[in-house]
């Protein structure tokens, strides 16, 4: 009887640690398969000092929402690419510094307004990154 309870707990033992195992490899796979990379210095991204500016008022008021490379787990487009397009992904219009800065200083469906917060030469600054990405 005893011996059955130490079988009994050993293979559940035994199967939890199989669970286990699996789980982490998939866990393991996942994080490989990403698209995320390492972020690069601005050095490495020859980014000016307006640039530079730019990248930080960007992760201080954009990247919550909008990652510079991806839309994985983020509520607004990517920004990859954004004066690449002939159009703005959302609003259809033209991509264009004037048309963004619209967009930033007044906001436009659940994005916020910026005209509050940030000056002319802070948006100059994050435009001059947008055209980077």
């Amino acid at each position: 009887m005893e011996q059955s309870r130490i079988l009994i707990s050993q293979n559940i033992r035994i199967r939890n640690l199989k669970g286990f195992s699996l789980c982490l490899c998939v866990s393991v796979v996942s994080l490989l398969s990403c698209d995320v990379q390492r972020r690069k210095s601005d050095t490495e991204l020859g980014l000016n000092p307006q640039q530079i500016a730019g990248r930080r008022i960007y992760d201080n008021y954009c990247d919550r929402c909008h990652a510079p490379y991806s839309s994985r787990g983020r509520q607004g487009p990517s920004m990859k690419g954004v004066f690449r397009r002939q159009y703005l992904p959302m609003s259809g219009m033209p991509a264009n510094d004037d048309r963004v800065t619209d967009v930033v200083r007044l906001g436009r469906n659940k994005m916020p307004g910026y005209a509050q917060v940030l000056n002319q030469q802070q948006i100059n600054d994050l435009l001059a990154y947008l055209h980077t990405l």
